[in-house]
C-alpha cells in the first residue's frame, strides 16, 4: 500500500505509570484512545508484546495496520537519533533500551521516539499554536519544566540527542534552591509547579501577611491551590505568580538571545493559571531583552487539546516516517 493511502499515524506517550496511545488523521484528530500500565511490567519485552497489542486494538478502529503510516512515541530520557530509552529513573527498565527496534519489531512498522518536551514542540508545530512558524520555543510547566527547541523548522538535538534541558539552566541566585537534578538554582526549582509551591510555602514562613492559603495545611498547598486564591484577589498568591512569572520571563530573554524565536508556547499545568502568568513572563521577557528583541516575541499558550496532547506530540513524529 502507497505511503499517501496509510491516513492514520499512533502516539504512544510513556509515563512512569501509563503509557497512553491513540490513532491520530492528519488533521490532529484523536479518532481512538487507550491505556496501558507501565510501571506493572518490569520486563520491557513483555511490555512491549502488551504495547503492540494495544496498538493493533485501536488500529482495527480504522481498518487495520495496514491504514497506519508508523509510530511517534514520546518517552523520558528519549533520544531520537538512537531510539532509545536512556536512564530514564521513573521508568521500570534501566540502562539504555533500544525501545524503537524493539516495538517495530513486533508490530511491523516504523517507529520514531524523542523526548516528551521535543514531542510536545512538534506537535504544536504540526497541530497547534506554533503551525506555520519554523522557529520558537516549547516551555512545559508541569511537575518539571522541560522544553523543545525549534529552529529553521527542525527541533534541535544536539550532538547526542539530548539538547534543550533549559529547566536545568542555573539562574543568578547562588546557593539557590536545591532541584530534582541534584543542583542548586535551577529554573525548574522556580518556576514548575512544584516550584510555585515552595515560593508559596516560603512567603508563609517567612512573613505574618494574611492569607487564605494559611488554612491549608503547610505541606499540602500545591500549585492549584495558590491559582484558585490568585484568581480570587488573594495578594499573596498574586505575589507568588508575580514572582514565577518575571523569572520565567528573564530565562526566556536569555533563551532567545540565542535562537531569536518567533515565539515562546508555553504548555502544562500552570498556563491554567491564564493572565496570572503570562502577563508576569511578558513583562519579564521584555525587560531582559536586548533592544533589538524587545516587544518581537510573542509568548502564547499551547492550542493543543490537554487530554490529547501528549498523544498528538508523539504521533506528530511519525507523519516523518
Amino acid at each position: 500500500m502507497a505511503a499517501s493511502e496509510r491516513n492514520y499515524v499512533i502516539g504512544v506517550d510513556i509515563g512512569g505509570q501509563t503509557s497512553k496511545l491513540g490513532v491520530v488523521d492528519a488533521r490532529g484528530n484523536v479518532l481512538a484512545q487507550s491505556v496501558i500500565r507501565t510501571d506493572t511490567h518490569d520486563d520491557v519485552d513483555l511490555y512491549i508484546k502488551d504495547l503492540a497489542v494495544a496498538i493493533r486494538k485501536l488500529a482495527d478502529q480504522v481498518e487495520g495496520l495496514a491504514k497506519v503510516r508508523g509510530i511517534g512515541m514520546g518517552v523520558p530520557n528519549g533520544n531520537y537519533y538512537r531510539g532509545t530509552i536512556e536512564f530514564a529513573p521513573n521508568l521500570p527498565w534501566k540502562g539504555v533500551i533500544k525501545l524503537a527496534e524493539l516495538l517495530e519489531n513486533e508490530i511491523g512498522l516504523p517507529v520514531a521516539l524523542t523526548n516528551d518536551a521535543n514531542a510536545a514542540a512538534v506537535g504544536e508545530m504540526t497541530y497547534g499554536a506554533a503551525r506555520g512558524m519554523k522557529d520558537f520555543i516549547m516551555i512545559t510547566l508541569g511537575t518539571g519544566v522541560g522544553s523543545g527547541i525549534v529552529v529553521g523548522g527542525n527541533v534541535v538535538y544536539g550532538h547526542d540527542g539530548f539538547a534543550g534541558e533549559l529547566g536545568h539552566t542555573i539562574q543568578v541566585r547562588k546557593n539557590g534552591r536545591l532541584c530534582g537534578c541534584g543542583r542548586t538554582g535551577c529554573l525548574e526549582a522556580y518556576t514548575s509547579a512544584v516550584g510555585v509551591a515552595r515560593t508559596a510555602r516560603e512567603i508563609l514562613e517567612t512573613t505574618d501577611r494574611e492569607t487564605s492559603l494559611r488554612d491549608l495545611p503547610w505541606d499540602q498547598i500545591t500549585s492549584k491551590d495558590v491559582a484558585d486564591a490568585a484568581q480570587a484577589g488573594d495578594e499573596v498568591a498574586i505575589e507568588v505568580f508575580n514572582f514565577t512569572g518575571h523569572m520565567l520571563g528573564a530565562a526566556l530573554a536569555d533563551f532567545v538571545a540565542f535562537s531569536s524565536p518567533e515565539a515562546i508556547v508555553l504548555f502544562g499545568g500552570l498556563t491554567k493559571a491564564g493572565d496570572l502568568l503570562k502577563k508576569p513572563v511578558e513583562e519579564g521577557l521584555n525587560n531582559s531583552l536586548l533592544p533589538l528583541w524587545k516587544d518581537k516575541v510573542k509568548v502564547v499558550f499551547s492550542q493543543l487539546k490537554e487530554s490529547d496532547a501528549a498523544i498528538l506530540g508523539a504521533s506528530a513524529l511519525a507523519w516523518e516516517l
